[in-house]
């Protein structure tokens, strides 16, 4: 008898770590198809990063700003799920006018420079300039169009440091 159940536990101590080791190579092909996502969405917007400089000050096409400024509105409330990145994908297809896989990489890319601001709430900041920069106070359109969007067909309301990065960009994108 005591044979058998340290056959068992062995058996069952086996499974076990093939089930983690089953787990562990799943999350390194997520992490790789990630990363491909990335490379991908940058070779395919021309974007490049130049030494001695922030990546969103290496941003030459407004689109991507404005997406990146969206996204980082979006993570401003949390960590956001499919159904909120979804809303906000389809916002910014309408409000860009860019096809929809477009908008699905430049979203990837955007998500990439709000990683590289440090955050959500520097990323607002740096990106609305950087936009502000780009194309002027006309810039904002794709994005507000986005962020309305994403407000109307989200459930719930707004957090308050979204409030507070709406404030912020009426200020920045102020005509003077």
């Amino acid at each position: 008898m005591p044979i058998l159940l340290a056959v068992l536990g062995l058996l069952a101590g086996g499974y076990f770590w093939m089930n983690r080791a089953r787990d562990a190579a799943g999350m390194v092909d997520e992490i790789a198809d990630a990363a491909q996502n990335l490379l991908g969405a940058k070779r395919r917007f021309g974007f490049r990063r130049q030494a001695n400089r922030h990546a969103v000050d290496c941003i030459d096409q407004p689109d991507l700003a404005a997406c990146a400024l969206a996204v980082a509105f979006l993570e401003l409330g949390g960590m956001p799920t499919d159904e909120q990145k979804k809303t906000l994908l389809v916002g910014l297809q309408s409000g860009l006018g860019v096809p929809m896989n477009d908008a699905d990489e430049m979203m990837v890319l955007g998500h990439w420079l709000v990683q590289e601001c440090n955050g959500a709430q520097p990323a607002i900041e740096r990106l609305a300039k950087r936009l502000n920069k780009l194309s002027g106070a006309d810039g904002l359109a794709g994005t507000a169009t986005a962020i309305q969007h994403y407000i109307k067909n989200s459930p719930g309301e707004i957090s308050d440091r979204q409030s507070d990065a709406l404030d912020d960009m009426k200020r920045i994108f102020r005509p003077r």
